[in-house]
């Protein structure tokens, strides 16, 4: 029962932090940090504790009979096994010092407890989501991921570009859910399971020859093409940076898009014995890194630019998964956290310390942000994947991973979006803090509260890929892909690719920026068509606005004036016939019904009243009428 309380509260503390703050964030204004603060360290402090265990081979799994679909139990509970002890980890603590940067960058803010609130119920749904040990439980959750998203996208919707980016997250993430929902029907038809324990590869290898089974696994692929920004559902990520950095960081490092990932990566059974299925998830992934790393090359804002790289290294991530190599797409999954967290957190430094976000107008701000600077450098060594940093590590995995299963397409693309990568990450290294200052106002390092968790990550980039490398014995992948049995060795050429590939994207950059300034310029200038090509992100959004949503917008169009006509017309209509038939009925009911009724009362009190005057009393009276009419009875016989 301790043990059951205590994996509870792992996502339960920020949700009891969402509720305080919801009801009691005015009363608690800046004091609502540290609720929400106590809150994700708690549920690190407690993730750590069921980490342990894990560690040593130890598998916890608790579950509840929720719902009884076709005398099959659909269950509710937790589940922690390496791959979601490794998800904790990453959440509770990237997320919490996320939480803790927040304090600083949001200081000024208006609604400061509420991003709070927010912030975690976010960390409640993605944790929620990661103990889930079942499709139906991991789903429900997917949803809460997904609003909580829409509240931080879109947090400062006086601007209408946060709103509509918010919007635009939330619609695109439905397509891809739409798909989820439907694999989730499929496979529990197929397999009358849902369990995540029940997806192992001895089931996979019952279904191995099963329609059904091999159309359900695209179809759960499309919920992770939606969350994690794959193609072609990639247009949302780049706008969701219309949110304050802090959020972006946590979607791109520790929740939202690592979600999609940490999906695949407990499906992987299925896929692997899906040669079909498998083939898409890496074909998708490959476009997906590749251009996503074209979009970043000649991106301005530098949020921008780091948007389009995480989508690029999440196709890393897909392509990982999508061709035999599980630990290689989840080690990076976990090695991009840090650095990502890292380069966000270093560009909201930057927003924040120098009041700009377009790249051309800062320049030189090595000087006065020096520890945003040197923290940057780290994590842009990181991602470019030189050694011994802990992006090297994992991605020369990936790329060992294409090369070995015999996919050398894959393989060479993948190297040159490295060389991609490397350029686009120093272009804007340099840009941004070398060079001469472009921009009139003066810049200042950010507070503590700000530049500690930036050192954190540092540290974490350079650090967190030893566990997965020959010097600790790839410790990492034995313990994570203990049912995969993946051999995890070193290439030299492999290697090789892979250094050579980070040095010529630095010294491309290099050369562009540094030593020939302008010759960028002249470059973009003299092939204009492939430099508008990636400047305008081969003009996906244009085509989405000019086919599915043009298209969207026209029936909804026809459906409203369908509805004016026709609907509301029969309605309208039914009302006023109603309102006449009713006046007709009102008439017939004050004149004749009434009228009749009102007669009656009117014969019977004036024959009344005659018969009041008749009726006097006095016996005089009454030997008149009597002498009358006898009178007229003789009158008559005459």
């Amino acid at each position: 029962m301790v043990d059951i309380l205590k994996i509870a509260l792992i996502p339960g503390l920020p949700l009891i932090s969402f509720v305080v703050l919801t009801f009691f964030g005015r009363k608690l204004k800046r004091k609502s940090a540290w609720v929400a603060i106590s809150a994700s360290i708690g549920s690190c402090a407690l993730s750590f504790c069921q980490i342990l265990p894990v560690t040593s081979g130890a598998t916890t799994h608790i579950t509840f009979p929720w719902l009884v679909i076709n005398q099959v139990p659909i269950e509710f509970g937790a589940l922690i096994d390496p791959l979601a002890a490794m998800m904790l980890f990453v959440v509770t603590f990237v997320g919490s010092l996320i939480v803790i940067y927040s304090t600083g960058y949001m200081h000024d803010d208006p609604r400061f407890p509420k991003f709070f609130a927010y912030l975690s119920l976010f960390l409640f749904s993605m944790l929620g989501l990661v103990i889930s040990p079942t499709l139906v439980q991991i789903y429900l959750f997917w949803e809460l991921v997904g609003l909580s998203s829409y509240f931080l996208i879109g947090f400062w919707f006086e601007k209408y570009s946060a709103a509509q980016a918010g919007r635009k997250a939330f619609i695109t993430n439905r397509i891809g859910d739409i798909g989820f929902f439907l694999g989730i029907m499929t496979f529990f038809y197929a397999t009358k399971t849902v369990r995540f324990v029940d997806i192992n590869p001895a089931l996979a290898h019952t279904y191995a020859g099963s329609f059904a089974v091999g159309v359900a696994s695209l179809l759960l692929f499309c919920g992770a093409i939606g969350k994690s920004a794959q193609f072609p559902l990639h247009v949302w990520l780049p706008d969701a940076m219309e949110g304050p950095t802090p959020v972006s960081a946590l979607i791109h490092a520790a929740t939202m898009v690592a979600a999609g990932i940490y999906l695949v990566a407990r499906l992987f059974p299925l896929f692997q014995v899906f040669p079909d299925a498998s083939q898409v998830v890496a074909i998708i992934g490959t476009i997906t890194a590749f251009g996503a790393a074209f979009f970043a090359l000649t991106q301005w804002d530098i949020k921008k630019v780091l948007a389009y790289s995480t989508i690029s290294q999440l196709g890393f991530m897909v392509t990982a998964l999508g061709v035999g190599g599980f630990s290689a797409g989840t080690f990076h999954l976990m090695t991009h956290a840090f650095f990502k967290a890292l380069l966000f957190l270093g560009a909201g430094s930057v927003i924040h310390g120098s009041s700009v976000q377009d790249m051309r107008e800062m320049g030189g701000l090595k000087k006065e942000m020096p520890v945003t600077f040197w923290t940057f450098v780290v994590a842009t060594f990181a991602i470019a994947g030189f050694p011994p940093l802990a992006g090297f590590w994992s991605k020369d995995e990936i790329l060992l991973a294409a090369f070995e299963h015999h996919h050398l397409v894959i393989f060479w693309t993948l190297a040159l979006t490295t060389m991609m990568t490397s350029f686009y990450m120093f272009r804007l290294l340099f840009l941004t803090f070398f060079g001469a200052k472009r921009n009139k106002h003066h810049a200042h390092e950010s507070p503590v509260s700000m530049t500690a968790p930036l050192i954190v990550l540092a540290f974490g980039s350079a650090v967190i890929g030893l566990p997965g490398s020959p010097l600790m014995h790839h410790w990492f992948q034995g313990f994570l892909s203990s049912g995969h049995h993946e051999e995890i060795h070193m290439n030299g050429f492999v290697v090789s690719i892979s250094v050579a590939s980070a040095a010529i994207g630095l010294a491309l950059a290099t050369w562009f920026y540094l030593i020939q300034p302008g010759l960028s310029k002249k470059l973009a200038e003299k092939n204009w068509l492939l430099y508008s090509a990636s400047q305008h992100k081969l003009w996906f959004d244009e085509f989405y606005d000019a086919t599915a949503i043009r298209a969207f917008k026209t029936s909804s169009k026809k459906l409203l004036d369908f509805d004016a006509a026709v609907v509301d017309g029969a309605v309208n209509q039914t009302g006023i016939q109603t309102v006449n038939m009713s006046r007709i009925k009102n008439w017939i009911d004050r004149y004749i019904v009434d009228g009749f009724v009102n007669f009656t009362g009117w014969f019977v009190s004036t024959v009344s009243g005659i018969g009041r005057l008749i009726q006097t009393g006095f016996i005089h009276n009454y030997l008149l009428f009597v002498l009358l009419g006898l009178l007229i009875i003789l009158y008559a016989a005459l």
